[in-house]
C-alpha cells in the first residue's frame, strides 16, 4: 500500500496512556467542608455576576503576589543567588488563576507542569548555548527555540499555560534569572504551590476550582477492571444450591433472557410454597 500524506490522521494524546493508570480523585471522600477548598462539589455551582468575579480576582491577584514576594523575599538562599522575590510570569499566571479560573489553561496540572517544563526547557537551552563562544550574541535565538520548544512540549503533554512561555523566554534572555541556572528551578516551583493555594483558598468561597486537577475525562480505567470483574462474578445469584447467571442489561432482551427470568421466578415460587419437612 502506497505512503498517503494525511495530516490529519497524526494525532498524539499523552492522556490516552496516562490516564487508564491515575487513580480517582479521593476528595469525595473528605468531609464536605474541606473537599470544598479541593474543588470538589455535590451541587452545581451557580455563576456569579462579573463584579463579584472581578471583586475576587483582585482580592487573589493581590494576595497571590503578595504572598510569593514574601516569601520569596525571606529565604536566605535566594538573595544568595541573585534570585528575584518573584518571576516576571506569575504576573500573568495569576490573571488565569484569579479570572478565568474555567479556563483548562488555568488548571492546575496546566499551571504547575507547564512552568515546570518550561523552566527546565529555559535552563537547557541557556546552558548548551553557554557552551559555544559567541553565546552573547545569540541570545535572540536562544530565546525563540526556548520559547518554541517550550510551547511544543506543553503541546504533546497536554500542559499549555501561556505564562509558561514567559517563563522559557525569561529563563535565557534575563540576565537575573538565566544566571541562577539550576536554581531557577525551585524558584518556581516554590511560586506555582503558593499561587495555587492561595487559589485553592480563595476561588472556592464563592466560586469552585480547579474544575479538575488533572483531565476532566475518566481516569484510572487501570484500577477498575479488576474491581469490576470482582463485582461481576459476585453479581451471580445462588439460590438453593442452583446458579442462576443475571440478565445481560446492555441489550434488548431475546427469547433466551425471557427463559431465563421465567425459569428463575417458577423456581423461586416452587422452593417458597414448598412444605417444610
Amino acid at each position: 500500500m502506497p505512503f498517503q500524506f494525511a495530516p490529519s490522521s497524526w494525532q498524539f494524546s499523552i492522556d490516552s496512556y496516562v490516564n487508564p493508570w491515575l487513580p480517582p480523585p479521593p476528595f469525595k471522600y473528605l468531609p464536605a467542608p474541606i473537599a470544598r477548598f479541593f474543588g470538589h462539589r455535590k451541587e452545581h455551582q451557580q455563576p456569579l455576576g462579573n463584579i463579584v468575579m472581578i471583586f475576587w480576582a483582585f482580592i487573589g491577584v493581590f494576595c497571590s503576589i503578595l504572598v510569593i514576594e514574601v516569601v520569596g523575599h525571606q529565604i536566605p538562599s535566594f538573595a544568595d543567588h541573585g534570585a528575584p522575590i518573584i518571576v516576571g510570569s506569575f504576573g500573568a499566571a495569576a490573571v488565569l488563576e484569579f479570572y478565568a479560573i474555567d479556563s483548562p489553561l488555568a488548571q492546575p496540572r496546566n499551571a504547575v507542569l507547564g512552568q515546570v517544563l518550561a523552566s527546565i526547557i529555559g535552563i537547557v537551552i541557556t546552558k548548551l548555548f553557554e557552551l559555544g563562544p559567541q553565546s552573547q550574541h545569540l541570545t535572540w535565538v536562544a530565546g525563540s527555540l526556548s520559547c518554541a520548544t517550550a510551547v511544543a512540549i506543553m503541546a504533546l503533554t497536554g500542559t499549555i499555560h501561556p505564562p509558561a512561555g514567559a517563563t522559557a523566554l525569561l529563563a535565557v534572555i534575563d540576565k537575573q534569572i538565566a544566571q541562577l541556572g539550576w536554581f531557577l528551578l525551585p524558584v518556581v516551583i516554590l511560586g506555582c504551590v503558593l499561587m495555587q493555594c492561595v487559589a485553592l483558598l480563595l476561588n472556592n468561597i464563592q466560586r469552585r476550582f480547579p474544575n479538575y486537577w488533572w483531565t476532566p475525562e475518566e481516569v484510572g480505567q487501570k484500577w477498575r477492571r479488576p474491581r469490576e470483574k470482582e463485582a461481576s462474578d459476585s453479581d451471580t445469584d445462588v439460590e438453593h444450591g442452583a446458579k442462576f447467571e443475571r440478565v445481560p442489561t446492555h441489550h434488548p432482551p431475546t427469547r433466551d433472557d425471557l427463559k431465563i427470568v421465567i425459569t428463575r421466578a417458577l423456581f423461586s415460587a416452587y422452593y417458597e410454597n414448598m412444605p417444610e419437612v
